[in-house]
């Protein structure tokens, strides 16, 4: 039995009764909402009576946000997140906002208590992960979208009429300086890369003055390489499923996919490179893994390289030549520096490195762009009338 009672203008209360329990009281479910024709109303009594009798629906005034995020889980996350993205959004549930929220029913979650949340994850006692150190403010911006897209979909799905936190104001990024080699540092590193197989020696070459992703160095494909032009094409990247597998795929965004010319010093070498490559998978026959893909970076059977391994590579490589230790991404870092240092213009450096606009690339890079800015303005007193 179901029944629609008009409450205000717009403004409607649902009801559904399901019998009786065990100890003869009624069953009744009932939900209020607003801003809905009479037509409307009916259409959403219907949806709300399938919810009901399906077991789906859980009264607002008696969820925890515990509870909820278990049906957001299930019905938004899987569905809708990106494998790496859901993986560090439920690192940051368990870790932050269960333990802050979890007991608490979502109504009744003010924009107050996000803001002694937010506070609190500047304490040392905040991190989650063994390190002895603050949480960056870039985390803390990254846990605040985690918790507002969890009350968004709590008001998509009606469960709560208002966002708490949507009325808290994200918290600032304060953005650190690039970790990259100098231009002296990058000398020793091609000349140490000179005593090292081929393969690795092209890898990290291309990392340096190319500036591409880590993962989409390990998904370049030989069709993807026109050495006779002297450039590639970046149309796939590596990422993770939600079990750590490696997942080939087209990147989100449209600026990831671009052409990015090759310095002609590098053709040579990349040439006797995939001779060699075809060589082998022409020796290997059925041992090949490959499939239909050739990818530039590959196992002893055509497998791509696993990208914690390569990472892992590149440590010991480090290590073995005491050459100072950044991270594999920060090569794309010092491949935009150097850039930079040559003069080349922000927009170029933009394209390259596939940022959807110069923005993001004059925020990251702000510092190293004044800096050849000045060295700029200081060559200019050459011409300038001595006085």
């Amino acid at each position: 039995m179901a029944s629609l009672e008009k409450r205000g203008p717009n403004s409607w209360r649902f009801t559904v009764e399901l019998g009786f329990d065990a100890e003869g009281k009624r069953i009744r479910h009932r939900k209020s909402v607003s801003g809905f024709t009479k037509r409307e109303a009916e259409i959403e009594l219907a949806k709300f009576i399938t919810e009901v009798k399906s077991g789906n629906y859980f009264e607002p005034e008696k969820m925890v946000l515990s509870k909820f995020i278990e049906d957001w889980k299930v019905k938004y996350a899987e569905k809708q997140l990106e494998a790496l993205t859901y993986r560090n959004y439920m690192f940051h549930i368990k870790n932050h906002i269960l333990p802050f929220f979890g007991h608490m029913r979502l109504d009744q979650v003010k924009a107050l208590h996000v803001v002694s949340f937010l506070t609190s994850l500047s304490s040392p006692t905040a991190r989650k992960d063994g390190q002895d150190k603050l949480l960056s403010s870039s985390t803390i911006q990254y846990i605040y979208r985690v918790l507002r897209n969890i009350f968004n979909v709590a008001v998509e799905w009606r469960v709560i009429n208002h966002n708490p936190v949507a009325d808290v104001k994200k918290p600032k990024v304060t953005l650190k300086e690039v970790n990259v080699f100098s231009e002296e540092e990058v000398a020793s590193v091609f000349t140490a890369l000179e005593s090292e197989p081929l393969e690795w020696r092209l890898l990290i070459t291309l990392a340096l003055t190319l500036g591409m992703r880590r993962g989409e160095l390990l998904a370049l494909e030989w069709p993807q390489v026109d050495l006779e032009n002297a450039y590639l094409d970046v149309k796939q990247s590596f990422s993770l499923t939600q079990k750590g597998n490696p997942l080939l795929k087209v990147p989100k965004t449209k600026s990831s996919l671009r052409r990015i010319s090759i310095p002609s010093s590098l053709i040579p070498d990349l040439k006797i490179f995939r001779e060699k490559m075809a060589a082998e998978r022409e020796l290997l026959g059925d041992e090949w893994l490959g499939g239909d893909h050739w990818f530039v970076f590959t196992t002893t059977n055509g497998k791509a390289i696993y990208y914690s391994y390569a990472s892992q590579w590149w440590r010991n490589f480090t290590t073995r030549h005491n050459i100072r230790y950044i991270r594999f991404h920060d090569l794309r870092h010092t491949s935009a520096t150097l850039l930079i240092n040559q003069g080349v213009h922000a927009k170029v450096i933009s394209s390259r490195l596939g940022h959807a606009n110069i923005s993001t690339t004059m925020n990251i890079y702000g510092h190293v762009l004044q800096s050849a800015d000045h060295s700029a303005a200081e060559k200019l007193n050459a011409l300038l009338p001595k006085r």
